[in-house]
C-alpha cells in the first residue's frame, strides 16, 4: 500500500464530511422561518438526530416536543424533551415503525396556528414508515429491490405506494399545521418527492410508473400489495414549505478544496454518478490510465450513488466495491489510488464508510489467494479490503449526502 496516498485519502474524506455536517445548513434554515402556536419537531434519516440537535440549540424551549428516527448506533446522547428512536436501514423494521407511530401521535390534532418542523436525510425510506401491507411483505419487497440493482427513484416510487408517510403522506396527517420541511438531499438532481420517498412533498410519480417498475424486475407482490400501486398519492400539497440545505455538489466540491490544498489539481467528472459499482471503480482506473505519463497530480472526482447487483453472499457495500473494481485495472501503479466514501459513515450492511485501492491491493489480494473479481462475484469486497488494510472506517458522521469517489494520481 502506498502510505502517502492512502493518508490523502483518509484527509479528503475527513475534510470532505466535515464540511457537510448539518449543524449550520439547519441554523440558516431556520433563520428564516416565524412560528405561532406550537413547535413540535419529526427528524428523520441517517443524520435526524445531528439536525435535531442543531434546531433545539438554536430554538430551545420553543420547541414543545420532537421525534427522531435514525440509524442504529446514530443517536450521539439525548437531546431535551425528544424522543429518538434507532430503527433499521436499508430494511425497515419493528423500530422503525415504533418510531414513526411516535412522530404521528406527536403531530395528532394540530391547529392551523401550529407548526411541524421536519428533518429530513436520506435513509428516512426505511427509517420512518408505516406501512399498508404486512410488516414481512414490506421487508420483502424491499429486500428484492435492493438485491436486483434498482435505482433508489424507482425504489423509492414503489415504497410510497405501500406506505402511510411517504409520497406526502405525512404532511397531510399534520394538516391543518404548518410543515417546516429542512431537507438534506442524498439523491441525484436533488428531487424533493425522491428524498426520503417525499413524505412532505406531492409526488410527482403515478400510479404507471409503479406498475411499470413492478413488472420491469418482476417483483413477488400479493394481490392487495399490488393493487396498492394503482392507489394514486397526493398531487398538491397546501400547508408545506421545503429548504434543501445540503448536497452532494457540496460534498464533492469540499473533496476538491482538500485535493487542491495537498497539490493536487481537481477535476470534477460528475456529481450525478448512477451506475454498477464495479462499472464506476473500472471506469475511474481507466482515467488514471489514460493520464498516468503527463507528469502532473490530478484527482478526478465523481459524486453520486451507484448501485450493486446481487451475485453473491459475501459482505459489502457499493463504494467499497468501486474501489475494489478499480484495483484491476491500477494493478502495479505505483502512484494511483481510488477510494470512495459515503458520507453518512456506513456502506452498505458494514460498519465501513467505504473502501480504498491502489496499485498493489491486486497483488496483495492474490498473495492471499484471492482475486478481485471472484471477491466482487460473491459481493464480499469488505472481508477482501480489511485484510489489505483498504477498509475506510469514520463510524456515523451525523449527515447523508450520497457519496464520493476519487482518483488520485500523483506525479
Amino acid at each position: 500500500m502506498n502510505p502517502l496516498l492512502r493518508d490523502h485519502a483518509d484527509r479528503i474524506v475527513k475534510e470532505a464530511i466535515a464540511a457537510v455536517q448539518p449543524d449550520a445548513a439547519v441554523q440558516r434554515a431556520l433563520e428564516s422561518m416565524s412560528f405561532g402556536g406550537r413547535v413540535l419537531l419529526v427528524a428523520a434519516g441517517k443524520a435526524a438526530w445531528q439536525m435535531a440537535k442543531a434546531a433545539s440549540d438554536c430554538l430551545g424551549s420553543r420547541i414543545e416536543k420532537g421525534v427522531v428516527v435514525t440509524k442504529y448506533d446514530h443517536v450521539m446522547g439525548p437531546i431535551a424533551n425528544f424522543d429518538c428512536f434507532e430503527a433499521g436501514h436499508p430494511v425497515p423494521d419493528e423500530n422503525s415503525f415504533k418510531g414513526t407511530q411516535a412522530a404521528l401521535d406527536l403531530v395528532a390534532d394540530l391547529s392551523e396556528k401550529d407548526t411541524v418542523l421536519f428533518l429530513l436525510s436520506g435513509g428516512g425510506s426505511a427509517l420512518f414508515e408505516k406501512p399498508l401491507v404486512p410488516a414481512e411483505e414490506l421487508q420483502d419487497i424491499t429486500g428484492q429491490l435492493l438485491a436486483c440493482g434498482a435505482d433508489i427513484t424507482e425504489i423509492n416510487t414503489i415504497r410510497k405506494r405501500l406506505s402511510q408517510v411517504k409520497g406526502g403522506r405525512f404532511a397531510q396527517l399534520c394538516w391543518p399545521a404548518k410543515v417546516e420541511a429542512v431537507i438534506l438531499s442524498d439523491i441525484l438532481g436533488d428531487p424533493l418527492d425522491m428524498i426520503a420517498s417525499g413524505p412532505a412533498c406531492p409526488d410527482s410519480s403515478t400510479a404507471e410508473d409503479a406498475r411499470r417498475i413492478a413488472e420491469k424486475y418482476s417483483l413477488r407482490m400479493t394481490d392487495s400489495a399490488r393493487a396498492l400501486l394503482d392507489v394514486e398519492t397526493p398531487k398538491t400539497l397546501d400547508n408545506v414549505r421545503s429548504q434543501i440545505n445540503g448536497s452532494v455538489r457540496e460534498l464533492c466540491a469540499a473533496a476538491a478544496r482538500t485535493c487542491r490544498e495537498l497539490g493536487y489539481e481537481p477535476v470534477l467528472l460528475t456529481d450525478q454518478l448512477c451506475c454498477q459499482a464495479k462499472e464506476a471503480g473500472s471506469f475511474l482506473a481507466s482515467i488514471l490510465k489514460t493520464h498516468a505519463n503527463e507528469g502532473k497530480s490530478l484527482a478526478f472526482i465523481a459524486g453520486g450513488e451507484t448501485v450493486v447487483k446481487l451475485t453473491g453472499h459475501g459482505l459489502g457495500g457499493r463504494n467499497q466495491e468501486l474501489a475494489l473494481a478499480a484495483g484491476t485495472g491500477i494493478r502495479g501503479m505505483k502512484n494511483a489510488a481510488v477510494f470512495s466514501v459515503g458520507s453518512d459513515g456506513t456502506d452498505g450492511p458494514t460498519d465501513a464508510a467505504g473502501g480504498y485501492a491502489d496499485g498493489d491491493t491486486c497483488d496483495a489480494l492474490l498473495a492471499r489467494n484471492l482475486t478481485i473479481d471472484g471477491v466482487l462475484q460473491d459481493n464480499d469486497a469488505y472481508h477482501a479490503l480489511q485484510q489489505v488494510g483498504g477498509l475506510i472506517m469514520t463510524g456515523p458522521t451525523g449527515t447523508n449526502v450520497n457519496d464520493v469517489a476519487v482518483a488520485l494520481l500523483r506525479a
